[in-house]
């Protein structure tokens, strides 16, 4: 039975796909941000500038937790999946939990 996505965060990886894209939308909204407050500015404009970066950096590390979230999913799905053929076909995974998990 094939499974066809029917939204963009279907599964796991168009997920990780959007993750990236807002990745480098953030860095370039960061370049953007620093060069203005590289250039001479209002006290008052600048001082939003330096919270526009501030909060833009806070974003930055969310999204890097995210992505590492969504690799730990994939992983975990990964093992999940490899268990059931295991117990469906008697046979042993090609990838154990001792491989996914570095032990």
């Amino acid at each position: 039975m094939d499974y066809t996505s029917e939204t963009p965060f279907d599964s796991i990886e168009s997920a990780q796909q959007f993750i990236e894209l807002l990745e480098e939308a953030i860095g370039e909204a960061r370049r953007e941000v620093d060069a203005d407050i590289a250039s001479d500015q209002p006290e008052r404009r600048l001082q939003a500038l330096q919270l526009v970066s501030y909060k833009l950096a806070k974003l930055s590390v969310h999204i890097a937790s995210t992505q590492r979230i969504l690799n730990d999913l994939r992983s975990l799905r990964r093992l999940l999946l490899n268990e059931r053929a295991y117990e469906n076909d008697g046979e042993p995974p090609e990838q154990g939990r001792a491989a996914l998990l570095g032990e």
